[in-house]
């Protein structure tokens, strides 16, 4: 039996009494949550206040807004050895850019020397981001026999991409960079625009498809399409302002120039020549070598001369084949070094032969290749390899003419 009949040695606490479903609140405690509340209500306005007020605040930035005579140029892989090149021409000659990559391939050393050489306000912005969540841009032959979808992924998937958002977004203007192995292995020499696209390994092949979907989604477009398919680049700055500096993880895929430079500088034993038995005057492949200089000057060409509705493709190249013997050979001149060089077994995905003819950016775009000197290009590459042993890692050393 229960004791009814208690008596309380303690005083009733404030508390919300629960009764049918409802609480009774403490009314110290609710106005205490009440002035919390106005509070940070109060805080909130006038941090949207002192924001409203901020010249920030009220003016777009200046790669938001469209100006009269300024054209904005967004360069997907901009901090890459081609695109940091390209940003540079495209500034010199005050255009406004926008780089955006991830880094993953690209060296934001390269940035910080564009926004040194162009510190005003408005000229250059570097988003850090990816396109389709994916890796940068890839452009190895070998290595696109042994990661064949990360190929298609990058080139192919991600050129969707960045039509879709062109669309999206009234962007009207591409200047499309493609390659020679869209080619694959040609009968005849040189390639004309016209020679038959039948690339052999995934880089053409996804190359390939991406002019593909170009060119299907321009046919119900107003967009201007400018496609220009490279050959072999070579080369670097003049001035020495920028240079290519791979990743130690690409080496082994990357151009025969970076793979002579380190040879020469002693990063690698020695050179490494795959394939010496095809068809060709010594053995070796015969490819078409471009300085990075005249191929940044095609693609202003081409954006100066891109028509709305229009589709241009173009090759772009010296129209002169120099087999791979060949290069070596003013490699080691244009270094002063001895290199071992090591002969081996054709690499996967590799073409005998393949050289340019350009007469038709000659002719339409008044593009003439002007760096054509095979040694000279390799001695001014060289010359910035030797100042940035460690890439743009470390400070730049005096650079010797």
């Amino acid at each position: 039996m229960l004791n009814s009949n208690r008596t309380r040695n303690q005083p009733r606490p404030n508390r919300s009494v629960p009764f049918g479903g409802m609480d009774y609140a403490d009314p110290k405690r609710k106005s205490n949550v009440v002035g919390k509340i106005l509070l940070a209500a109060t805080l909130t306005a006038l941090c949207i206040l002192m924001l409203k007020q901020s010249s920030n605040f009220t003016t777009p930035s200046p790669f938001s807004r469209h100006e009269p005579g300024v054209i904005h140029v967004l360069v997907t892989g901009g901090a890459g050895y081609i695109g940091s090149h390209a940003a540079l021409r495209l500034l010199q000659d005050s255009h406004r850019v926008t780089i955006v990559d991830n880094l993953s391939r690209g060296n934001l050393g390269a940035v910080k020397v564009l926004q040194e050489q162009f510190p005003e306000p408005g000229r250059l912005q570097f988003i850090y981001a990816d396109l389709g969540d994916a890796q940068a841009t890839v452009a190895y032959v070998g290595e696109s026999t042994l990661e064949p979808l990360r190929y298609y992924h990058n080139i192919t998937s991600n050129t969707l991409v960045v039509l879709e958002a062109m669309a999206a977004h009234g962007v009207n203007t591409l200047i499309y960079s493609s390659t020679c192995a869209t080619y694959g292995e040609p009968e005849t020499m040189p390639i004309t625009e016209q020679t038959p696209q039948v690339p052999i390994n995934p880089y053409g092949k996804a190359k390939k498809m991406a002019e593909d979907i170009i060119l299907d989604f321009s046919k119900n477009s107003e967009m201007a399409v400018m496609i220009l398919r490279y050959f072999n680049v070579i080369g670097s700055d003049p001035e020495g302002r920028l240079g290519e500096a791979p990743r130690p993880e690409l080496r082994e895929h990357g151009r025969i120039s970076g793979a002579c430079f380190d040879a020469a500088l002693g990063v690698i034993p020695g050179l490494k020549v795959k394939g010496t038995d095809y068809k060709t005057t010594d053995g070796t492949c015969v490819r078409d070598y471009i300085d990075v200089t005249d191929l940044v000057d095609a693609h202003v060409k081409a954006l100066n001369k891109a028509t709305p509705g229009k589709v241009g493709i173009y090759n772009v190249g010296t129209g002169k084949g120099r087999s791979v013997k060949e290069f070596v050979e003013a490699c080691i001149k244009a270094t002063g070094g001895k290199i071992k060089v090591e002969y081996l077994a054709r690499r996967p995905g590799d073409y005998a032969e393949v050289y340019s003819d350009p007469s038709k950016i000659k002719k339409e775009l008044n593009w003439t290749a002007k760096y054509i000197d095979l040694q000279e290009s390799l001695r001014v590459a060289w010359r910035w390899q030797k100042a940035h042993r460690n890439g743009y890692g470390t400070t730049p050393l005096a650079m010797a003419s």
